[in-house]
């Protein structure tokens, strides 16, 4: 296994020779190797020609630099894109943070436990510099408020050491140029519901007559950063498969206006096909005798593993509704198959309804929701990765071809459908905004009540089929 060591630098003539002397001697767990990812963040004051004659001395160190000066978050996020590891360690140049901890700080992402930990300066380390105390109040202050708006119990959000799987890390779009990027990346996780540990790290903090660099105005902007980053929920690099889709339709009203309209359907067994981080089992799990959640890709089988770790009647499982060898152990296994926000995006949707079919037990049924509606494709369903949307002659002959008995079909949310044929179609938007999707969700018990009085058809489609006995 290998471990990638990102270590931003900017103006660190003096220490980081020492610095990287150290990280390249530092303890790791048995038969791992490293690899140094070093980013020259545009020095002025000779620390370029330093880095440059230690990189060509040192094969374990990739070297590389900006042309111009963008502050640390930038720096990570360039080493982040060229880290080949499996693990990513982001190491500050200072000296402050001892590499003596990597093997305290990578155990529990080697026993399985974490998928990120952080290293914390308040737990109780070895040793620890005694520093000004309004600087720790500072911290202390903004790891509170971080916790508030993450729902995490941090004790230090604002620590360098944080340590991830590589191919989680690299998921996460890094926005934030400067020390931004501590509440970003620790609000993202939150979201994104991974495992996170802390360990107790040992700290050598510096003053400012010693060239610390984070300011009073880096903690204002970071109180920015964790109001901005709880509010807009930018979890992927993207888009990132159906992460703008789980974005649009994962607003909580929105989901169970759809999950009520579903459970009336549904039975005791269920297979969900194309679960993606589970926006809609989250609200369908409950008093379930058996629930399958299948994905194929593989960040959101993990996002799903995660979320339901302790959940004991769901199964996470890889499962790709265009390949039937997946499903040849789940014959007549359920007698209900959900299949939800998937068919728009297949080459060949009647391979996922076979799937379904042939998992279903004899009067099961198979429910499907699909954007509705050919005449609204357009720009977002392109953002999307829409390869299109559904009439309802459509469906049911795309349902009747399988052997499915059409029973109920339910056209909902109609006055979106105004609004997507304006953004999609006259003015060819990429995106609706977060705003506009917040704003529509906490109105949402008002357009319930609506939908059944509007004249036209909605912009999404539920399907309840039945297998017939």
């Amino acid at each position: 296994m290998k471990v990638s060591i990102l270590v931003p630098v900017f103006n660190e003539r003096t220490l980081v020779r020492r610095s990287l002397d150290a990280v390249l001697s530092a303890p790791l767990p048995e038969q791992m190797e490293r690899e140094l990812i070093v980013v020259d963040d545009c020095s002025t004051d000779g620390t370029s020609a330093i880095l440059e004659s230690i990189a060509a001395a040192e094969p374990r160190i990739r070297l590389f630099r900006h042309a111009v000066n963008q502050g640390k978050g930038a720096a990570v996020r360039t080493a982040i894109e060229k880290a080949a590891g499996d693990f990513c360690i982001i190491q500050d140049a200072d000296l402050e943070y001892d590499p003596n901890d990597y093997p305290a700080l990578l155990k529990p992402l080697l026993d399985g436990r974490a998928d990120a930990v952080f290293g914390s300066r308040y737990m109780a380390g070895e040793q620890k510099r005694v520093l000004p105390f309004w600087h720790s109040m500072i911290n202390k202050t903004l790891t509170l408020f971080s916790n508030m708006f993450s729902n995490l119990h941090l004790t230090d959000m604002e620590t360098c050491y944080k340590v991830f799987r590589t191919d989680l890390l690299k998921s996460i779009p890094i926005r934030s140029d400067r020390f931004g990027i501590e509440p970003e990346i620790t609000m993202k996780s939150a979201k994104r519901k991974l495992r996170i540990y802390e360990v107790p790290v040992n700290y050598h903090g510096r003053t400012y007559e010693e060239g610390k660099k984070i300011g009073w105005k880096d903690g204002l902007k970071a109180l920015g950063a964790i109001l901005y980053f709880y509010l807009v929920d930018d979890l992927y690099v993207g888009p990132y498969g159906r992460s703008f889709l789980n974005n649009l339709t994962g607003t909580p009203q929105y989901v169970n206006w759809t999950t009520g309209i579903l459970r009336r359907h549904m039975g005791a067994e269920i297979l969900e096909m194309g679960a993606g981080i589970g926006t809609f089992a989250g609200s369908l799990i409950g008093r379930r005798l058996r629930y399958l959640a299948g994905e194929k890709d593989p960040l959101y089988l993990h996002a799903l593993g995660n979320r339901f770790l302790r959940t004991p009647h769901v199964e996470v499982r890889h499962l790709d509704p265009a390949d039937p060898s997946g499903f040849h152990d789940l014959k007549e296994n359920f007698d209900t198959v959900l299949c939800l926000n998937v068919l728009e995006y297949m080459d060949q949707p009647e391979v996922a309804i076979r799937n379904a079919w042939n998992s279903l037990a004899k009067d099961g049924r198979l429910l499907l929701l699909v954007p509705q509606g050919p005449s609204l494709f357009g720009s977002l369903d392109h953002t999307l990765g829409h390869k299109r949307r559904f009439s309802r002659p459509q469906l049911e002959a795309l349902l009747g071809g399988a052997g499915f008995r059409l029973e109920r079909l339910y056209g909902i949310n109609k006055v979106s459908t105004l609004v997507w044929f304006l953004n999609s179609r006259l003015l060819r938007a990429s995106r609706i905004s977060k705003l506009t999707l917040k704003l529509f969700d906490k109105t949402v018990w008002f357009w319930k009540l609506l939908d059944p009085l509007l004249p036209w058809r909605g912009l999404s489609l539920i399907a309840v089929a039945r297998k017939p006995s």
